[in-house]
């Protein structure tokens, strides 16, 4: 029986800080309260920083049983600056600028929380986010699984070739819809275990609430996000309950 499947409470959820490059950012992290260690999930929010609905994504996480840390990369900052140097940085620079720097400092600091198991963590964005979840996947060995919602690819697009199992939602209206095709195609080429789907009707930012908010394929997603994850990130050895 996996974690999620008897749907655990969870505590009230906290903030805490960390250091990343002599910057102090916050995170949000709720826990399953039943379980003593559980797999880590990184939640990395799209233009509109850490909202209540990127909190709210954490929170399903944790009935899933999952330690869930929602990072706020924008912090005390401009929104608004922030946004145009991660944008900046995910097209000139995909997998070395601020945000994946920032994402890597988030990723370490969920593997050393107590009752995190270290060798099982994983990542989902959406949109900025879900770039960075990409770039993550290619770049550092700790996470294990990655589901990216429309989400734009890093280049070279053979930087996918040395990810991790990714698991993608794209709507089939938007600008990434044709970026999920090439990771599909990236994916399958480099026999990278993967499941992309597009929803044709779906919009961006179909998972979150939202005028764009597609009900049908947000409870698809979900369920095939929660199925990639089972089979790559929970049925993996617990260490630390040995």
């Amino acid at each position: 029986m996996t974690p999620h499947s008897t749907a655990p409470d969870v505590d009230s959820g906290e903030t805490l800080s960390f250091q990343t490059q002599g910057r102090t950012l916050e995170a949000y992290i709720v826990r399953p309260v039943t379980q003593e260690t559980a797999p880590g999930m990184l939640v990395i929010h799209e233009a509109f920083g850490l909202t209540e609905d990127i909190k709210a994504v954490a929170r399903r996480f944790a009935q899933a049983g999952y330690v869930a840390l929602a990072v706020d990369l924008f912090g005390q900052q401009n929104r608004a600056v922030c946004m145009a140097r991660m944008m900046s940085g995910m097209f000139v620079n995909s997998l070395e600028h601020q945000g994946v720097f920032d994402t890597r400092a988030a990723l370490g600091m969920l593997a050393g929380l107590p009752g995190v198991d270290h060798t099982r963590l994983g990542a989902t964005g959406f949109c900025m986010g879900g770039s960075l979840a990409i770039a993550l996947a290619c770049t550092d060995d700790r996470v294990k699984a990655v589901a990216p919602y429309y989400s734009f690819n890093p280049r070279p697009l053979e930087a996918v070739r040395r990810a991790c199992p990714v698991v993608g939602s794209f709507p089939g209206k938007d600008p990434t819809t044709p970026q999920g095709r090439a990771l599909d195609a990236e994916l399958s080429a480099a026999g990278v275990a993967h499941d992309i789907k597009i929803y044709p009707a779906a919009k961006h930012s179909f998972a979150t609430a939202g005028r764009n908010f597609d009900a049908v394929a947000s409870v698809d997603a979900w369920n095939r996000v929660m199925a990639f994850f089972d089979l790559h990130i929970l049925d993996q050895p617990d260490t630390l309950s040995r």
